[in-house]
């Protein structure tokens, strides 16, 4: 359904082609908006790879060449998912590059391009708070988006509100979970892209105007819960 707040504005968006990124996408078009995504996968916009700068630059200059200017960046594209023991020096840093150095730059590079009400939304992660053995990479750079988001929203403070969403256990296949793989979500199921592109056009809106330098966490409360062993039906298996 055409959002008229939406109509003609320009969103930009990393990693629009696929999962998450591609259900922000297509909500943001439904609502009328200009989609502009960067992305490794073939999409209509712009192939590149955020982790160079060059990439980086071009795809900026594309869409101010074609528009003039930007209404919302959503950087929600994916760092590895990789840490010890076999996680490279090489590969760490491009952990980094896409998940905290790509999104610095983009807002750099589109500083002063922003248009009145503008928006920026970070895709961080619940494992930005919490983490499982062999994700250094990955948590590191989530941690440094939420951070990065903070400090962007007092910079920009007037002039653009920056928030960051965490998402927990976001199923962007086709799977079906049943079980102890909802039960153990307070929430009672596994969350969908859906849940996460309803926040950021959320956060994006006029409705949101109150709020910048924030992170939500969506993961169906699975970080609120107190787990035991032994208690409430939680058991450690050594």
């Amino acid at each position: 359904m055409m959002n008229s707040e939406f109509q003609d504005k320009v969103a930009v968006i990393t990693g629009g082609a696929q999962g998450i990124g591609q259900c922000i996408a297509r909500q943001f078009a439904d609502a009328g908006a200009r989609v502009c995504i960067i992305d490794l996968q073939d999409n209509p916009c712009f192939v590149g790879d955020i982790s160079k700068e060059a990439d980086l630059r071009a795809f900026a200059a594309k869409v101010l060449a074609e528009y003039g200017h930007v209404d919302y960046l959503i950087n929600n594209a994916a760092p590895l998912f990789k840490g010890l023991p076999d996680c490279s020096w090489q590969e760490f840093n491009y952990a980094l590059q896409v998940g905290v150095s790509a999104p610095y730059m983009l807002t750099r590079l589109f500083y002063k391009h922003f248009a009145p009400g503008a928006a920026i939304v970070n895709i961080s992660s619940s494992r930005d708070r919490m983490s499982m053995p062999g994700t250094e990479c990955y948590t590191a750079a989530k941690g440094g988006i939420a951070a990065l988001t903070h400090a962007l929203a007092i910079s920009l403070a007037g002039r653009v509100r920056v928030n960051s969403i965490s998402p927990g256990w976001i199923e962007t296949g086709n799977a079906t979970y049943t079980g102890a793989d909802t039960a153990q979500h307070p929430a009672g199921r596994v969350g969908t892209p859906e849940d996460i592109a309803s926040m950021v056009l959320y956060l994006c809106s006029g409705k949101a105007g109150f709020i910048t330098g924030e992170n939500i966490c969506i993961d169906g409360g699975m970080t609120r819960q107190m787990i035991y062993h032994g208690e409430h039906n939680w058991n450690l298996t050594m």
